[in-house]
């Protein structure tokens, strides 16, 4: 995948960049593989708005993702990469020996024809979009789509071109070096995906124009400094006063540099260094 640009002819135009969709095979998502995908516009089933600046954004649908690799043994050809509205990396669809299409992430390199397995035994080879326990996996290798939790399914490292990589292996645990920076034990029996994933260009595009961000369901963010002091601590003073004291968020929490995870949570006996701040 690629970025292009297009003639400047308005400004917003002269910085906004975009994906040439080079590495797409199919516009059409596999149908028994969609379903509905209801907005909530931010608010909780109370109506209260839990998360800001969400609401409006073009209409999907959301694809069905197999996170957990558990058809074990069996191989899949890769029959198409696809785009996927809901997340910044590439999907593949898969179709297994025995007929069945599955969506998984586009590994970085990954194209039709490819031909992958996933297995929880140490009998397939470690190449990029083969999945496998942690165990079974090199030092020094990169993996996407680590499963926290046995049997839960891939739950980190599965955005656009990120990775992990193995650093070192002991007592049952295997310590991963995160995108974050974060070093992390997680167990060995945890299924991983070998390499990195795929479409590293999208750190590169530029959105260029608001209008681009509402698309995606994301309103306009407001300065707290320009608000009222009823809708935001940092909010009021007389002219361009920017209200005095540090930033903090709109419920009082500090916004540079706080540290906001609890000291006595039980996981952070896996955490062997914490993420870059």
């Amino acid at each position: 995948m690629g970025k292009t640009n297009q003639k400047a002819y308005t400004p917003s135009r002269r910085y906004m960049t975009f994906s040439d969709f080079s590495d797409i095979t199919k516009k059409k998502p596999e149908r028994k593989l969609l379903k509905p995908l209801k907005k909530t516009g931010g608010r909780n089933n109370h109506g209260k708005i839990t998360m800001r600046r969400r609401g409006g954004g073009h209409k999907r649908k959301y694809r069905l993702i197999d996170f957990k690799r558990n058809k074990y043994d069996i191989s899949a050809s890769v029959i198409s990469i696809e785009y996927d509205p809901n997340r910044t990396s590439r999907i593949a669809l898969l179709e297994y020996d025995d007929g069945e299409r599955r969506y998984i992430i586009a590994t970085s390199g990954m194209k039709v024809g490819d031909k992958i397995v996933s297995s929880r035994e140490n009998k397939i080879p470690v190449k990029d979009g083969n999945a496998m326990p942690l165990a079974f996996v090199p030092d020094g290798m990169l993996v996407h789509n680590i499963e926290f939790k046995i049997g839960k399914g891939g739950q980190m490292v599965r955005s656009a071109g990120s990775y992990a990589r193995i650093m070192a292996k002991e007592d049952g645990r295997i310590t991963l070096k995160l995108p974050s920076g974060e070093m992390r034990m997680v167990d060995e029996r945890c299924m991983a995906t070998i390499g990195s994933v795929g479409n590293r260009q999208h750190e590169n595009i530029v959105l260029g124009k608001a209008g681009r961000s509402r698309w995606k369901g994301r309103r306009p963010k407001v300065r707290g400094v320009a608000m009222n002091p009823v809708d935001h601590p940092m909010g009021g003073g007389e002219g361009r006063t920017s209200g005095g004291g540090h930033p903090v968020s709109p419920t009082g929490v500090p916004s540079k540099g706080y540290r906001t995870r609890k000291k006595n949570k039980p996981s952070n006996k896996f955490i062997v260094k914490r993420r870059n701040a």
